[in-house]
């Protein structure tokens, strides 16, 4: 059995890396995760809590020793299980392989928390816990050390990706609001234009009438 700790922090509130997190694939930066399919959403009435299931598919290679024992495919499927809670603001995310589970079994908590000495930041936090199964009991050391291997390559590669999403999002925001403020500033002008010409019309029709 191996295990795995890791916590980071982003810089972006946590309301933002929250939303951020549905949209983390398809990513540049993590091309084995190929496909995501949501079997599952709903709202808890009683306590506001978002409840997700969702099937991700992955395609990675692997030394043949490992496919060997694994089923011989590249191709896999995850299961991940969330809850977002509003009250609390805590995203926890669990994810478990479905792909030869009864000969390895990798499962994995994350969670995003705001960051109590910042706002503006949050924390993640990731723990996994890697088991071969018996039948690989020759081998389970070596097996357990190349995935653990693996799963902190990913966990890197995955952190990074998610950055490129959280910051693509933020220039998306900062152009939209540019081009709110630059919307409202031309509205602005044009109405100021419109009232000088009606004033200056009616100033006009004023003397006109005097004369």
């Amino acid at each position: 059995m191996k295990f795995f700790e890791a916590t980071h922090h982003f810089n972006h509130s946590w309301a933002q890396v929250t939303a951020a997190n549905w949209m983390k694939y398809p990513n540049e930066r993590c091309p084995h995760v190929i496909a995501v399919d949501v079997l599952d959403r709903h709202v808890d009435p009683e306590t506001g809590i978002l409840h997700t299931e969702r099937l991700l598919t992955c395609n990675q290679n692997a030394p043949a020793l490992v496919l060997k024992f694994l089923g011989g495919s590249t191709l896999s499927y995850v299961r991940e299980t969330s809850e977002l809670d509003p009250k609390t603001r805590k995203l926890t995310m669990k994810t478990q392989n479905l792909t030869m589970c009864n000969v390895l079994k990798i499962n994995e908590t994350v969670t995003y928390s705001p960051n109590p000495q910042n706002e503006l930041s949050t924390v993640f936090k990731q723990e996994a816990k890697i088991t071969a199964g018996s039948a690989l009991s020759r081998f389970s050391s070596y097996i357990e050390d190349f995935c653990l291997t693996r799963f902190r390559d990913n966990a890197a590669v995955g952190r990074a990706g998610f950055e490129l999403v959280l910051e693509k999002l933020k220039e998306a925001r900062i152009e939209a609001t540019t081009q709110l403020e630059n919307a409202a500033t031309a509205a602005t002008t044009q109405l100021e234009h419109a009232a000088t010409a009606a004033t200056t019309a009616a100033a006009s029709a004023a003397v006109a009438a005097t004369l």
